[in-house]
């Protein structure tokens, strides 16, 4: 069977997206995103992502990491999604609702001659409770706790913002191997499951660089949740205060993040690069 695909990325974070806003197919969707997620024998991307109707949003957004296990949330592939169905036609309003299956997520639009531009996310409370991510530890929180990883010691801080991210400040960004150091921290007692791992240099207060291990992915260009709670750590830890906007400057392109009582909100573009047709 063939099927029509829109190729998106949110500062580089790519994902092949399906519409099926309109109609109901069934495949095997983890057989389906790893296949199309090989950047030399299928489309290439971080992975797969359905666009669903719901009964409680204007879409549902289901999403599959590169090596087709599901993911709750990402804020990169959610702006793509709020972009195509606006573009799409399917509302068009410049405020709207996308489902997941880490809750309901309201987005601003910001528009021009019909293009969505760039788009604002709230992505809801960061929750630092240790059982939430899980951790294996008695520890209500783990918050710049000194972890052994690969023989070095790190200070972690691990948040969940409906995935769970360890966020660790360094140095230098740029001189890790953050493929096999992510693999790494993966395998500290610590976590129960996988887990995202944030690799940040402190700027200053409102200026920060990041690299990021995504579980089921690896390194990426770009992860949304991942910088939401790289700045929810920040504000827990007084490196920033809580509601002031942080630039966050990943590998492909930057985010503007700011943790408030009500929620992380998130500013980034959302580009198209291009529709096609692939045979499944």
């Amino acid at each position: 069977m063939k099927f029509e695909f829109i190729k998106m990325h949110g500062c580089g974070n790519d994902y092949i997206y399906m519409d099926f806003m309109q109609k109901k197919v069934q495949f095997n969707e983890e057989e389906v995103a790893k296949k199309l997620s090989n950047r030399h024998f299928g489309i290439g991307g971080d992975g797969l992502v359905l666009i669903l109707p719901s009964e409680k949003a204007d879409a549902y957004m289901k999403m599959f990491n590169a090596d087709g296990t599901q993911g709750k949330m990402c804020g990169n592939a959610i702006r793509c999604v709020a972009k195509h169905i606006y573009e799409k036609g399917y509302v068009k309003k410049n405020s709207l609702k996308i489902d997941t299956l880490s809750g309901v997520k309201t987005l601003k639009l910001n528009v021009e001659n019909n293009v969505v531009l760039s788009v604002e996310v709230n992505m809801g409370k960061p929750n630092f409770k240790s059982s939430s991510m899980p951790l294996k530890t008695s520890e209500e929180e783990v918050v710049l706790k000194k972890i052994e990883v690969n023989g070095e010691g790190y200070e972690v801080t691990c948040v969940s913002m409906g995935n769970p991210h360890c966020v660790v400040f360094v140095d230098d960004v740029f001189k890790l191997n953050v493929n096999e150091l992510g693999e790494e921290f993966e395998k500290n007692e610590l976590f129960k499951e996988e887990v995202n791992v944030e690799f940040v240099k402190i700027k200053s207060s409102s200026e920060v660089e990041m690299r990021v291990y995504e579980r089921g992915s690896k390194e990426t260009l770009a992860c949304g949740t991942g910088a939401c709670a790289v700045v929810a750590a920040m504000v827990k830890n007084g490196y920033c205060k809580k509601g002031e906007e942080v630039l966050v400057r990943l590998l492909g392109g930057e985010l503007a993040i700011s943790c408030e009582e009500d929620g992380v909100f998130m500013k980034g573009p959302a580009t198209k690069v291009f529709t096609g047709e692939v045979e499944i």
